[in-house]
């Protein structure tokens, strides 16, 4: 009490402060006043909150024991009742129950009393009763909400999505035309807005899910590598620039819109060392980008040699890989890709062997498998999982293997009967790493195409999609949007998807209405009616934007009609009939005869007559300076000519 007391004299000393304060200051207060906490008040009713949660709590527990404890006592006494009516000797059975479940439940109870106190009165006889009923019949009542799920509706529902077969999204497809030859190409960008295509009619195509409408129509189609056929197309991870192989020595990079980034050097043919050329001297087969450096990209080509290059570094490779067959021989990569962590670099060659390298040490192979596949069969694909423990490789011998790389001697699994007629045929791991995808290659007119999807555990067939009456050629299962993309061999890109597992992509188009074509403008002025105006002040009655176009057209000025050709001798500078020159002109008009003789001697002697009757270009010309001619003398008669001497006479 006096510690309270002298608190309120502190506080009213302080309030007595404050008003001669303002009093002197000139001013009635220094506005609201903060508020102050009692933190021990707040700590000690939060203590006593939690306190009365847990005795509610306990509470609880305890009712839901003492119910448990009657509807057993229940149980008991009906079952006892049951006995007697059956024993039918007139003897009482419930004597000999009864204790039984009295000292059942006086145990029992001893035991809940020694572990839990009971708190409160027993719930009545009836309510236990009903309760037990209630359990013992089965429930029915009104129907369950639709978006209500039982325990077994959820346990079907992860048995399905343990499944990875329910994943694979292929309920909805749409197609995009590339051309008619084959699609030998596809790349996708990171986050999946845009897809390129590329095939053997030297055309790469680029789409926009986000900016197409259910036409389907690419915004923009080019020849980067003028007559060569498209290898491979690849978004670096960044998704700025994209890597084009095709069939000659240089790759090229293109930015998002198509335009040329740089070009790869080519190399220097003559010398024998590739290590010592700047660049490929041969056809490329294959090309991928670094995983996790945006900056580098690899190229596999004929010349027997694997590079590595940098985009800074246009001049000359980074670094170079040489394949070697058992007899130390130059072998030629077929395909060649980066592991997950960018850390290695495998290369598929023709003579069936899979070689791979540390990317830092391009002397001698890490892993070498020798007889992968049948020598000569060109495997077109390898591909790591994504845990980066498993390597999977598209043989031309019709198979599908993987490896495991910690024991890289033999494969884990082989799939047979996959026929491959191209040397770019995919296969891919799905998103979840637990299958694996990959096309087959049919005949004209023999069959479907068909992507097969196998376990990768088990390598058993467990899914199968009919694409085209041609071969699949490219395959692309994107993580991001859970979309397959498919490239035939028809000249076609096909797109799967599942409206509710995927995300984005072909879901953006193929819900926007196709474009109308634009419209002549409508009247861009208002235009002002004055039907009773004076003549002179009475403007025209305008027309629409489209019929003035027409009636412009007409207009020879407006429409900038090109000037007709010129007939007769030619006026304002322009020539007429033949060409536009002056040197066309006197070709046709004065350099060639028209009139066509036979006899070009006739034609000539033709004017001789008027010439010699009439002098025009020679004669005027001397008659003033022409000389009198002087012609020789007559011969003498023959006898004097006999008498002449010999050395005096004519030699003829």
């Amino acid at each position: 009490m006096e510690q309270q007391g002298e608190d309120r004299d502190q506080t009213s000393g302080t309030a007595g402060n404050d008003a001669d304060m303002a009093s002197v200051m000139g001013f009635s207060g220094f506005g609201k006043k903060a508020r102050t906490f009692d933190l021990d008040a707040i700590f000690e009713q939060t203590r006593r909150t939690a306190i009365e949660r847990s005795q509610k709590v306990t509470e609880q527990r305890e009712m839901k024991d003492a119910e448990k404890q009657k509807r057993a006592l229940m149980r008991g006494d009906s079952h006892a009742d049951k006995a007697s009516v059956s024993g039918g000797k007139g003897r009482p059975a419930t004597s000999s129950s009864r204790p039984q479940c009295d000292s059942s439940s006086s145990s029992s109870d001893s035991e809940d009393d020694s572990e839990d106190e009971l708190i409160g009165p027993p719930p009545p006889g009836q309510l236990s009763s009903r309760r037990a009923a209630e359990e013992d019949e089965e429930f029915v009542g009104p129907p369950l909400p639709p978006g209500y799920k039982d325990s077994d509706e959820e346990e079907e529902e992860e048995d399905d999505d343990d499944n990875p077969v329910k994943r694979i999204p292929d309920t909805h497809e749409i197609t995009l035309q590339h051309g008619t030859k084959t699609v030998s190409a596809l790349g996708l960008d990171p986050s999946g807005a845009r897809l390129v295509t590329g095939g053997y009619d030297y055309d790469v195509k680029f789409w926009d899910f986000a900016g197409m409408d259910s036409a389907l129509q690419a915004f923009r189609c080019l020849q980067p590598c003028e007559c060569h056929q498209i290898r491979s197309l690849q978004y670096s991870i960044t998704g700025d620039v994209i890597l084009v192989v095709s069939g000659n020595s240089q790759a090229k990079i293109l930015d998002r819109d198509g335009f040329q980034v740089i070009e790869c050097v080519k190399g220097d043919q003559y010398i024998v060392d590739m290590a010592n050329t700047k660049g490929h001297t041969a056809m490329l087969n294959s090309g991928c980008w670094h995983p996790k450096i945006k900056e580098e990209f690899l190229t596999c080509s004929n010349d027997g040699t694997v590079r590595t290059w940098d985009v800074t570094n246009e001049k000359k490779h980074k670094n170079v890989f040489k394949p070697r067959s058992m007899q130390g021989k130059r072998v030629i990569p077929t395909c060649c890709t980066y592991s997950r962590d960018g850390k290695l670099i495998a290369a598929g060659c023709q003579d069936g062997t899979i070689q791979i390298w540390d990317r830092n040490l391009s002397v001698h192979t890490k892993f070498h498998c020798r007889q992968a596949h049948v020598p000569g069969s060109d495997p077109s694909c390898l591909t790591f999982s994504y845990d980066g423990t498993v390597l999977a490789s598209r043989g031309g011998d019709d198979t599908l293997k993987t490896w495991d790389m910690r024991n890289f001697k033999k494969p884990l699994n082989v799939a047979t009967g996959l026929s491959s007629f191209f040397p770019m045929t995919d296969c891919c791991f799905s998103p979840d790493d637990k299958l694996l995808m990959t096309g087959t290659s049919v005949k004209k007119g023999a069959g479907n195409g068909t992507l097969v999807f196998f376990d990768r555990l088990t390598f058993q067939k467990v899914y199968e999609i009919e694409v085209a009456s041609s071969s699949v050629v490219r395959c692309l299962w994107h993580p991001k949007l859970n979309q397959i993309m498919v490239g035939t061999g028809n000249g076609l890109a096909k797109v799967y998807y599942d409206p509710i597992k995927s995300q984005r992509g072909a879901k953006l188009c193929v819900v926007k209405s196709q474009r109308k074509e634009k419209q002549a403008e409508t009247l861009t002025q208002d235009y002002i009616i004055t039907p009773h105006a004076l003549p002179m002040f009475r403007e025209a009655r305008q027309r629409s934007t489209r019929k003035q176009l027409e009636k412009d057209r007409l207009d020879p000025m407006k429409s900038h009609k090109p000037e007709p050709p010129v007939s007769g001798p030619g006026r304002g500078g322009r020539v007429a009939m033949h060409g536009g020159t002056l040197s066309s002109f006197i070709v046709k008009n004065i350099a060639l005869d028209k009139t066509d003789d036979s006899n070009p001697r006739e034609a000539i002697l033709r004017h001789a007559k008027e010439a010699s009757e009439n002098p025009y270009w020679v004669a005027p010309a001397y008659t003033r300076t022409q000389p009198e001619p002087v012609f020789a003398e007559e011969e003498l008669e023959d006898e004097e000519a006999d008498k002449e001497p010999e050395w005096k006479k004519r030699k003829i």
